[in-house]
């Protein structure tokens, strides 16, 4: 016969009526729940609905909405945009003549309307036309426009040029965006890892309370036994009292035992994502848990699953590649600054503004220009100060990722060997059960025969209940055992056939 986590096997050759008697209760107190929640809640439905209400998920669900915001807003460093400007200046000159009878004025009107942007590589540009009307006393305030329109450059040649020195926000953008989609990858593995831990707890404790019940129900029966055979003056009154003694001590045990159950529930309703948690009351109806089955560890093998799966593996190679750009960036600003500046196109002048924007038009005179910027800090302290901080970053960001493996070898290591311990207890605890089972079974049949003491008989109840616990904390450890191993190996998602789906 299949054991069923927390439901107590009977002994096959000779099945005790209190093990039916526990059946009955355990089913009543079922109908009871169902009845009191209309749902029965198994274990799939309980990791569904964590990712649909978990409110950690919820919360941990922005993180790569923001991350993407941000690579978009790295991308619009790109963006061209259209400029307008429009200006009103005036200078007066100081007369010749002392003293002076006459300041001499000019008035100038700039007009520009440019498309601005910089290229990936460090290229910046403006193309577009410009105007400019200067005039003043000399000219009797006469109209003159200045036009031009064609193309002006800003070409860095070394500090700032080259996609690496351009693109380095970008590319952290875009690393910060992977890192966010890993971190709630993360949060929905340590989820769904908590909320099978937390059903299995839940099964455990309530497999403590039968446990208990059941205890209580065998001192019970014992106690029975004994005031019949008090009254036709086979025992004394100590058996008596030792048996109503122990019953009352049990009854603490079935309280403590419901207690927890309450606690267990209310921390599964919060995985799921309910917001109200009754005190008192089993109100969440769940369904038995069957035996852990073999998953077949294989170190080797999910080792290197464990570095392709694995979340924070992951985040952390992505944080290296945020090193790496960074500290080419500041290596790029150690260079002086030189840059080719130029600008080609046609102008215009005329007393008269569509004249001179004809010109432009017409390409009546040429114009461009050329030339070169050079800057030269002193003592390069910024520069120097940057990219060795952003060197030891590097050198950080990939001894904590070698640092990291390690940790994950020694984890997935002890996970797989919790696995195998936790079979075997199943095993030991299952045959302890059975012994100590037939073991008591023999001394209730020594007490009729009157050759044992009420004593031994509650001592030998006592093991029994401890081998129970034993038994239903074994099978619980075992499926815990395998949630942790699917998280310390990254396949929590796809040991349940889920896909983490990131808008």
């Amino acid at each position: 016969m299949t054991a069923q986590p927390g439901i107590i096997p009977p002994v096959p050759s000779r099945p005790l009526r209190a093990f039916r008697l526990l059946a009955l209760s355990a089913a009543a107190a079922l109908a009871v729940v169902a009845r009191a929640d209309d749902r029965v809640l198994n274990l799939d439905d309980a990791i569904r609905l964590a990712l649909e209400n978990n409110q950690r998920i919820k919360v941990s669900a922005f993180g790569p909405q923001i991350a993407r915001a941000n690579v978009l807003a790295a991308y619009g460093r790109f963006d061209p945009a259209f400029t307008f400007d429009r200006s009103y200046g005036e200078v007066e000159t100081p007369g010749t003549i002392v003293p002076p009878t006459v300041r001499p004025l000019t008035q100038t009107d700039n007009y520009s309307l440019t498309l601005d942007g910089v290229m990936p590589w460090g290229l910046s540009y403006s193309i577009g036309t410009t105007a400019i009307n200067a005039r003043g006393t000399s000219t009797l305030f006469a109209d003159n426009y200045a036009t031009f329109g064609g193309v002006t450059v800003t070409q860095p040649l070394l500090r700032g040029f080259g996609f690496g020195a351009n693109l380095a926000d970008l590319r952290i953008a875009k690393a910060n965006r992977g890192i966010s989609d890993w971190q709630h990858s993360q949060t929905v593995i340590d989820t769904v890892t908590n909320v099978i831990v937390a059903y299995n707890n839940l099964q455990e404790s309530r497999a403590g309370v039968r446990i208990a019940q059941l205890s209580r129900d065998l001192a019970a029966q014992l106690l029975d036994e004994n005031e019949k055979r008090h009254r036709v003056g086979s025992i004394s009154d100590a058996d008596v009292t030792q048996a109503r003694a122990r019953v009352a001590n049990r009854e603490e045990s079935i309280l403590i035992a419901e207690r927890s159950v309450h606690d267990q529930e209310n921390r599964l309703r919060l995985l799921i994502g309910e917001t109200k948690f009754p005190l008192n009351g089993p109100t969440l109806a769940t369904v038995e848990l069957a035996p852990a089955t073999d998953i077949g560890v294989d170190i080797a093998t999910d080792l290197k699953v464990a570095y392709d799966l694995r979340p924070d593996y992951q985040a952390a190679r992505l944080g290296v590649t945020i090193s790496r750009a960074t500290s080419a960036s500041a290596q790029n600003q150690l260079l002086p600054q030189l840059d080719f500046v130029g600008s080609y196109g046609y102008g215009g002048l005329d007393p008269n503004f569509s004249t001179a924007r004809a010109q432009i038009r017409h390409e009546d005179a040429r114009a461009y220009s050329i030339g070169m910027v050079v800057r030269v800090p002193l003592t390069f302290a910024e520069g120097r100060g940057r990219a060795r901080a952003a060197r030891l970053t590097l050198r950080q960001s990939e001894a904590d990722l070698a640092r990291l493996e390690l940790d994950i070898a020694l984890s997935v290591t002890a996970a797989a060997g919790q696995i195998e311990t936790t079979k075997q207890r199943v095993a030991a605890t299952r045959l302890a059960f059975d012994l100590q089972q037939q073991t008591l079974n023999d001394e209730q049949k020594k007490l009729k025969a009157g050759t044992s003491s009420t004593f031994f008989v509650l001592q030998e109840q006592e093991i029994l209940a401890f081998a129970q616990s034993s038994y239903a904390h074994a099978l619980a450890d075992q499926r815990r055992a395998i949630a942790n191993y699917d998280r310390e190996t990254g396949r929590s998602l796809e040991r349940y056939h889920l896909t983490l789906v990131i808008n």
